[in-house]
């Protein structure tokens, strides 16, 4: 069976909607992350959807990896548990290595804490010992059988809409051969929850799953993680060498049986920590009980993009036909897509709805890794085609209906300009053409108004615009600059939307400028 070429090192995704892989018909794609795509898949002889995780080419290691695959995959794919995602199915077609699991609904922790914290708030603790409790549950199984996770954290931990806590990528860490892909920086992410030993010389046990998943704890009391910096290996050493934050100094309101629970689970010594996932979980039950807080039977949370008053619909994991009325596919993405329940009968609903999607249009997922440039050469000649179709249609416009329309529509050729710069800050994408093009564009937004209206006389209350114009061009790139790989994609968005109102604008002022000929 081939083997992976070791020169593969780019992190293309892979396109198989519509193929077969062994036994399973690809349908679509889910999701991407750090050591994985992962497909919605169909098996026709079982009449089963599943989700397939294909691994990254790139993170696959030629010596003796195929051995060491299916001597992981068939030990994880061992584990049953109502907290550890079910493996169906494991196998290698050409490079490709896949395995085959259950398809869940419902939102990573990490899509929740991500929702709790635009919000200012955090998951109650109730909530958070139910979650936990759970993890903890499938935890101490796993380890009872000699598999340690290797990767814990929040984007790892699946709130089904059952009301239970999944574990999910058990083992994959170790598949793909330990924890060395961190050191090329392919998971910056995970160094954040990576215990001190496994970061440092790659030395992994239980104490180390009980780390990762006190620091995904300690995200849930606070809002935050306990160490984060702009490198990796700052964030490693921080890990190594800082004082841990305690958690009532960021909120007073966590009870301090609570941090306790954190301080230990994130001792930096193996030996000084909760010695087992058992023993984690006891003290967790002891500190909800020492607090007077009620620890609820399931888990009960709200949508992770909903309204906080709204329990989530009873969704649960589906078998056989029945997964063919699944409503979302949102497995293992940081936020799923759920949709909203509509009241036509109340407006005021229908404008919540529509800023809510709006919100959502221009939020990056959580599960955002990097941001391609696009075909840069095609959007420049498309541009270009479109100013030229513009102007012969302006031009036919004024000669059929007078050339007074031309004086009501002549600044789209700014416009049409803006668009231009727009469309190559989208592709690449470079939140340094905004300066320019948003000048440009808001000028022809701005001149258009003066022109169809032919109240040129506003200006002298108007042009405050023109500074504030300038000021938000140049600020808006050192803003989306800051924000880095969301940042590059937040651009992208607003090019998006800049170009799409650019248009309406030119279509909505060339029919004004023909009916005020």
């Amino acid at each position: 069976m081939a083997t992976p070429d070791p020169k593969k090192s780019i992190m293309a995704p892979i396109f198989l909607e519509g193929q077969n892989l062994g036994k399973y018909r690809i349908l679509e794609p889910l999701g991407r992350g750090g050591m994985a795509q992962v497909y919605k898949a169909y098996h026709p002889q079982l009449d089963r959807y599943v989700a397939i995780k294909v691994l990254r080419s790139d993170l696959v290691e030629e010596v003796e990896f195929l051995a060491r695959f299916r001597r992981e995959a068939r030990a994880v794919a061992a584990l049953r548990h109502p907290h550890i995602v079910q493996i169906y199915d494991f196998d290698v077609q050409g490079d490709l290595y896949y395995m085959v699991m259950e398809l869940l609904e419902g939102d990573t922790l990490k899509a929740y804490l991500n929702s709790l914290r635009a919000r200012g708030e955090r998951l109650p603790l109730g909530e958070t010992a139910r979650v936990f409790n759970d993890v903890l549950d499938g935890l101490s199984y796993a380890h009872g059988e000699g598999i340690i996770h290797r990767d814990l954290k929040p984007a790892n931990i699946m709130l089904t809409r059952r009301g239970q806590a999944v574990l999910t990528d058990f083992g994959i860490a170790q598949i793909v051969g330990g924890t060395q892909y961190t050191v090329s920086g392919a998971l910056m992410g995970t160094l954040s929850y990576m215990a001190p030993e496994q970061g440092l010389d790659g030395h992994c046990d239980a104490r180390s799953d009980i780390y990762s998943l006190g620091i995904a704890y300690y995200e849930a009391l606070t809002g935050t993680v306990p160490f984060d910096a702009d490198t990796p290996l700052a964030i490693l050493m921080k890990h190594i060498n800082d004082a841990l934050p305690l958690p009532r100094m960021l909120d007073p309101h966590i009870p301090e049986p609570f941090e306790r629970v954190a301080l230990k689970a994130l001792a930096k010594r193996p030996e000084d920590r909760f010695q087992s996932a058992l023993e984690m979980a006891e003290a967790l039950k002891t500190a909800a009980f020492d607090s007077g807080i009620q620890i609820p039977e399931t888990i009960s949370l709200p949508r992770a993009n909903g309204n906080s008053s709204t329990r989530p619909e009873v969704v649960a994991v589906f078998s056989g036909s029945a997964r063919q009325h699944i409503p979302d596919a949102g497995f293992a993405a940081g936020d799923t897509d759920i949709t909203t329940s509509r009241n036509n009968g109340q407006s005021q609903k229908e404008t919540s709805d529509f800023l809510g999607k709006a919100r959502t249009f221009f939020k990056p997922p959580p599960s955002l890794v990097e941001v391609h440039p696009q075909n840069t050469g095609r959007a420049v000649l498309t541009s270009i085609a479109g100013i030229i179709l513009a102007n012969l249609l302006m031009l036919w416009v004024s000669g059929i209906f007078g050339w007074a329309v031309f004086g009501h529509i002549w600044p789209m050729e700014l416009v049409l300009v803006g668009i231009l710069l727009t469309s190559i800050m989208e592709s690449q994408p470079n939140p340094w053409l905004i300066i320019p093009g948003g000048i440009v564009l808001g000028n022809g937004f701005l001149f258009s108004y003066f022109a169809l209206s032919g109240l040129w006389h506003n200006w002298t209350y108007l042009w405050p615009l023109e500074p504030l114009l300038l000021a938000g061009s140049i600020i808006a790139p050192f803003l989306l600059k800051r924000g880095g790989i969301a940042g590059l994609w937040l651009t992208r968005r607003v090019g998006n939307f800049l170009l799409v109102l650019s248009g309406l604008v030119f279509i909505f002022s060339l029919g004004i400028g023909i009916l005020f000929r």
